[in-house]
């Protein structure tokens, strides 16, 4: 069964991310099925700290993009949702190549939801495994 209550297209989902640190950072929406949301970010000089190596904030970037907008994608139009708490373990260093980071649901209540991202190399290595709260919240319309 879906967990999606919103349409998933990634074309419009790429659409709506450029002009923003998603598409400074290389990343693009690549994928979804019934429980999990997937997004690639290159390993190149967007990404990397100054050793040549990703950096861990970037990993924490992708972590929270996806995490994030999977969260939206599970409430209906009357709700958003926004982070409130993440962390990362970096489990390995990559110089070059491209991550792909999928989010699936841990939990998804009627305030809050908690999400696990994998990020994994293109061996399928993992990389990074990052752990993202978000708070649903009800939007506040004019009457």
């Amino acid at each position: 069964m879906s967990i999606w209550k919103r349409p998933v297209c990634l074309d419009r989902l790429n659409q709506q991310s450029e002009n923003t640190l998603v598409a400074h950072l290389g990343m693009r929406y690549s994928g979804f099925d019934e429980q999990s949301l997937s997004a690639t970010m290159p390993v190149d000089h967007r990404t990397h700290q100054p050793l040549g190596m990703l950096h861990g904030g970037a990993s924490v970037a992708l972590a929270e993009t996806v995490g994030s907008l999977a969260a939206n994608l599970c409430v209906s139009e009357d709700y958003y949702c926004v982070g409130l708490d993440i962390n990362a373990n970096h489990v390995r260093a990559m110089r070059s190549g491209q991550v792909v980071g999928t989010a699936t649901p841990i939990h998804l209540g009627a305030t809050t939801q908690v999400w696990q991202i994998e990020i994994r190399d293109e061996r399928e290595r993992l990389v990074c495994t990052s752990r993202l709260t978000m708070a649903v919240l009800k939007h506040k319309r004019p009457e």
